[in-house]
Formats: structure tokens, C-alpha cells, sequence
């Protein structure tokens, strides 16, 4: 009865009466959230949408989350804050999620069974009104209901990967870069910015910088406000060839200061604390964002760090300490410990090197301003730029030892 509650949504939207609507338009959030009810220990959700669009429920375990997909909701004017009145309910986000779907995800305080889900469309209006009540279960019960859902009629777009040109011997180099979080993650936000809006406007600036040299192809693992899991943009520098992958990010800290720019290597073990406390905050992206990893093979795991130490580790710590240097010749100042190592999962591939550049920070007034200054930018792509030639020359002198 539970499966089939997954996959009601999509059959209670189809028979529901569209009258005039324009279904190919966007559906606007207009209101709505989690309160409890007074009686029962239910715990509602009811929410307003413009009109009507197909959508579906489901569950995930490790943490415990809610998790409804829907073609597709601009959340514009939605505040988490304001529609969680409901102890059960830790936490919640909303926002693109792949192209042409969005998704909104709660994570749970328990765990909890959809006990009912209806979506009705008004008459007269064509307003959408989405009810939905979770009740109460025991651990057992919610991951025997929990996974992701199978069914073939539920198509959700794969993420388009801005594919390199493709190699010829002798022939310039692969770069992918990866702007940090996007769509229903959108990182770290701080005085009216948000992380992933930061880092895809520097993503396009720094593909510019690169490409004006002739000496590279580059590709990007998104090119407008989606989210991307960590393990896509593993694949994706497979899938491209690319000879270096460099994801890009801007940080906010909670407590303490921390100012200018740092990169990361992958290590086991973080360099210090605070990398490790920054390295977990990344790896979490895709669990609060619903991704399911219950059958997951652990694919960017032990496995491969153990192959990465043999010869990957120490190509990509030489591309970061080129990257250091290249950077403070540019700008004339970084962190005070700019280079660094923590266990990033979006770093884990084993062929491929790669770094994490932390840009500056959203949480520092003179790293946020930095960051919204195109001429700041300008020096920052240039410093990456002269950081990545300098260590191709050397790599590339290196190579026949390697061979070897």
C-alpha cells in the first residue's frame, strides 16, 4: 500500500481536472508549509502552487528524510524558516534540482510514513493545493518504505555535461571545472549571496581566462543554477577525458575568522580541523539535497584513494603548490595557510589530478566584497591560469620518469 502511495501523486495529478492552465509555464510557490496537527501527532504539509504539475513523494533513510520532486516550482519568495512550524521536522531546502525538475526535501526527526498525499486543482483558478500527512513509524517499517522509486512513466532529465572538444595527440589539455553546489544547494550564503551563484559567475570568467591561452579545452560539470551530486562530477571528468579537474568554492565559517584563498588535496586525513569540519560540510551536500545512497557501491571511496596515493597524489599536490604561487603572484596574498588536505569526495578520483580551490569567504566582509569584484575576479582567474601552466610544463617533464 505504501509503494503505492510513492507514485499516487503522479495518477491523482493527471486525473485532476486542468481547465485552462498553461501547463508548460513555470509553477509558482504562493504560500504554504509544515504545522502539526493539535490531535493524532500528525504532521502536515499543505502547500499552494500556481497550478498544477506532475510531482511525486517518497522517503530516504541515513538521515531520515522527506523528499518530493515536482516538473517543476519556482520557489522565488520561499523561506525554510517561516514553513517549519513542526518539531518533527529538523530541517528543510527547496530548489532546482536537475533540468526542468525541482525538489523539496525535509529532513526528519524520526522516523515517519506518508500516510496520505493529494493534490488538488481549483476549479475556477487553476491553483494547485498539495496535502500531505506523515505520521509516525518505527525504524523497521520506514527503511522497508524508504528508497528512491522505481518507474519507468518518471523520467527525469540526466544532467547535460559541457563536453570538451575531443583530444588529439599532442593536443591541448582537458580542464574541468567545477562550480560548488547549485540548485536546491545552493552552499554557503551570507549577506544577500549565495555560494553557488558566486562560484558558476567565476566558473564562466576563469573557462574565458583558460580557453584565450589556446592551450586547453574546457568543460564544466554545470553551466546554470542545477544541482550536480558529487559522484556525477566524478564521472563527468571521465566521461569529458580531462586531464585536470578543479572545483571551485567560497566557504563560510560559523565561529572565527578566516580570510583569502585556499587549495585542498585529498588526503585519508584532514591537515587540521577546520578542513576536516569544512571537507564534512561538502560531503553532506548531497544527503541534505535527497540524494540516495542506501545502494550505493561506494565508488569514490578506499578503493581509490589507495590507487590516487601511487601516482595521482603527487601530481595533484604539485598542481596545488603551483596554484599557490601562481595565485599569490596575482592577487599578493592568500589564507595564511593556503595549502591544505582534507577528504573531499568530489576530489576522489583516482586518475585524474585534482584540487579544490577555496576562493575566499562568504563569512569575511572583505572576501565577500572580493568576490563581487570583477577586477579582484580577473587577478584570481589569472593566478589559477599561470598556476595550471606552470605545472603543466613540469608534468609534462615529468612524464617520461613516470612512464618509466
Amino acid at each position: 500500500m505504501s509503494r503505492i502511495l510513492l507514485f499516487l501523486a503522479l495518477i491523482l495529478w493527471s486525473a485532476a481536472p486542468l481547465r485552462a492552465q498553461d501547463t508548460g509555464a513555470l509553477a509558482r510557490y504562493q504560500g504554504g508549509g509544515f504545522d502539526e496537527a493539535f490531535w493524532g501527532g500528525e504532521t502536515r504539509l499543505s502547500l499552494e502552487l500556481s497550478q498544477g504539475v506532475p510531482w511525486r513523494v517518497f522517503t530516504l533513510s541515513d538521515p531520515a528524510r522527506l523528499v518530493l520532486d515536482f516538473k517543476e516550482v519556482d520557489w522565488s519568495g520561499a523561506d525554510a524558516l517561516t514553513m517549519d512550524d513542526s518539531e518533527a521536522i529538523l530541517s528543510m531546502r527547496m530548489g532546482p534540482f536537475r533540468p526542468g525538475w525541482s525538489r523539496l526535501v525535509a529532513e526528519l526527526a524520526g522516523p515517519m510514513k506518508v500516510d496520505t498525499a493529494s493534490l488538488e486543482i481549483e476549479p475556477h483558478t487553476s491553483t494547485a493545493l498539495l496535502h500531505l500527512i506523515l505520521v509516525e513509524t518505527d525504524q523497521t517499517e520506514f527503511e522497508a518504505l524508504s528508497g528512491m522509486p522505481f518507474d519507468p512513466n518518471w523520467q527525469i532529465t540526466k544532467t547535460v555535461v559541457q563536453r570538451a572538444a575531443p583530444k588529439e595527440p599532442g593536443g591541448p589539455k582537458t580542464i574541468l571545472l567545477d562550480p560548488g553546489h547549485g540548485g536546491i544547494d545552493p552552499g554557503a550564503q551570507r549577506g544577500g549571496l549565495d555560494e553557488a551563484d558566486i562560484v558558476l559567475q567565476f566558473a564562466y570568467e576563469l573557462q574565458e581566462v583558460l580557453r584565450r591561452t589556446g592551450d586547453y579545452n574546457v568543460a564544466m560539470t554545470r553551466s546554470e543554477d542545477i544541482f550536480v551530486s558529487l559522484e556525477a562530477r566524478v564521472a563527468m571528468a571521465h566521461e569529458v577525458g580531462a586531464d585536470l579537474f578543479v572545483s571551485l568554492h567560497a566557504d563560510a565559517l560559523e565561529q572565527g575568522v578566516a580570510h583569502g584563498a585556499t587549495v585542498y588535496t585529498l588526503a585519508a586525513e584532514a591537515s587540521d580541523a577546520a578542513s576536516a569540519a569544512l571537507a564534512e560540510r561538502h560531503n553532506r551536500s548531497d544527503l541534505l539535497s535527497g540524494v540516495d545512497l542506501s545502494g550505493s557501491d561506494d565508488r569514490v571511496a578506499q578503493v581509490l584513494l589507495d590507487l590516487a596515493r601511487l601516482d595521482n597524489t603527487p601530481r595533484s599536490k604539485s598542481l596545488a603548490t603551483h596554484l599557490v604561487g601562481g595565485i599569490k603572484n596575482a592577487l599578493g596574498h592568500m589564507h595564511k595557510k593556503p595549502q591544505r588536505e582534507a577528504s573531499f569526495s568530489v576530489l576522489k578520483s583516482a586518475d585524474i589530478p585534482s584540487v579544490l580551490i577555496e576562493l575566499g569567504f562568504l563569512s569575511t566582509p572583505q572576501d565577500r566584497k572580493n568576490l563581487q569584484d570583477p577586477v579582484w575576479r580577473a587577478g584570481m582567474a589569472a593566478g589559477i591560469r599561470d598556476g595550471i601552466e606552470a605545472w603543466a610544463r613540469e608534468d609534462e617533464a615529468l612524464s617520461r620518469l613516470r612512464r618509466q
